[in-house]
């Protein structure tokens, strides 16, 4: 049986936060490209995001000195951000097994599931809580008594700071089959309802 890991990042939450962003737990340290949220290159978030704020999918790729791309995120660029516009950052596990050796969320065996509330009492002018897979949303749906929004889609779900979204929206794992431009429209949807664009 493999060991319990247990989350490798503290919540992010900036003050005035308005949305909380919740995976289901980071890959392995070896698929990171810094040490924040959605670190593996090879996932899309940071470019979602990129595109939908910046118009600009590689905005927040790090670069060398001359400009040219390289192959990682730029982690302080991210949190600067991050923190500017109100996008908070947790997962739905706080602690997990790996089934498997890698990150896909069917072979994630959740050991101790996040104490939501306890985030949300920290962030209560929070508007959205956002659930980027459908392991994340069915963990939430189950928590809250509500139901499993559809992919691009929102549910009222009731918490400690009151009624709020839950929206479900694309995984941007590129697992996940859809093009990067169609998951950014379901981003902006999110975003746009909540007023930050």
């Amino acid at each position: 049986m493999s060991e319990v890991e247990k989350h490798p990042f503290q919540p992010f939450l900036p003050q005035g936060a308005k949305v909380l962003l919740l995976g289901s737990f980071p890959p392995q340290p070896k698929r990171w490209s810094m040490d924040f949220y959605y670190p593996n290159f090879m996932n899309d978030m940071w470019r979602v995001v990129g595109l939908v704020f910046m118009g600009d999918k590689d905005y927040f790729t790090a670069r060398d000195v001359k400009g040219g791309l390289l192959k990682k995120f730029d982690k302080e660029r991210i949190i600067r951000f991050c923190s500017r516009e109100g996008i908070a950052m947790y997962d739905t596990a706080a602690e997990i097994r790996r089934l498997k050796d890698n990150a896909s969320d069917k072979f994630l065996e959740v050991v101790k599931e996040t104490d939501i509330d306890s985030l949300l009492t920290k962030i209560p002018g929070c508007r959205a809580v956002v659930v980027t897979g459908e392991k994340a949303a069915a963990t939430l749906s189950s928590r809250y008594l509500c139901p499993v929004p559809r992919c691009g889609e929102s549910a009222q779900m009731q918490t400690s700071i009151g009624k709020i979204s839950l929206w479900r929206l694309p995984s941007t794992s590129r697992a996940y089959p859809l093009p990067l431009v169609k998951k950014s429209e379901a981003y902006r949807k999110l975003f746009h309802e909540v007023g930050m664009i």
